[in-house]
């Protein structure tokens, strides 16, 4: 069974329609007990970055999300549920993120030529062989919505790479903690297999 956090930011069940198009189980919660104790987690979201840190405060969702992740169960973040794990975020001022990675979240700062946000289908490069990534063909497309990305202190957790003007942070992968950019749930089949290699991990 596939937890997927509930902090009212996103389309959670098109979260879980995915997930159950791959013929996985999922349910969405705002119990920290359930997050603390599930199999797998998924941390999705569309919004503003201060906004959603403060209703997963609220929720006192955020130590129970740590210690998921500490725990070494298999979890996935997804777009806005990315930018979270970082430190500190620059949307409308300075907010302090869940500071499981190392690094922050800025606006896209580019030339007149380029729209923000970025939005629609690119594709991607692989830094590294991340399980869930198995398979993935070269040049694979995927879905983004965003104006915020993610500058990791630790090169080494980048698995893949989006092109936009300059290259981008598009997923990181670091032990069981796997987090992307862009939307898998809306990315059709590359999406829907990379939900796939997610459920069948322990």
């Amino acid at each position: 069974m596939i937890t997927i956090v509930d902090y009212q930011m996103g389309n959670l069940r098109s979260v879980q329609k995915a997930i159950e198009r791959v013929g996985g189980k999922a349910k969405i919660s705002s119990d920290p007990n359930e997050i603390s104790d599930a199999e797998k987690l998924i941390l999705p979201g569309v919004g503003a970055f201060g906004d959603a840190m403060s209703e997963i405060r609220r929720r006192d969702l955020a130590n129970p999300i740590r210690d998921f992740v500490s725990a070494g169960r298999p979890f996935l973040g997804i777009c806005l549920g990315l930018q979270l794990l970082f430190e500190r975020g620059f949307e409308n001022g300075e907010h302090e993120g869940l500071g499981i990675l190392g690094g922050d979240v800025v606006r896209f700062d580019l030339p007149s030529s380029y729209k923000v946000p970025h939005m629609g289908w690119n594709t991607v490069e692989k830094c590294t062989e991340a399980p869930i990534l198995k398979d993935m063909a070269i040049d694979s497309h995927f879905y983004f919505v965003h104006s915020y990305y993610v500058r990791p202190t630790d090169p080494s957790i980048v698995a893949l790479n989006c092109n936009y003007d300059f290259d981008f942070c598009a997923m990181v992968w670091r032990d069981n903690l796997y987090a992307t950019q862009f939307h898998p749930e809306k990315s059709q089949s590359n999406g829907l297999q990379l939900l796939e290699h997610f459920r069948h991990l322990t």
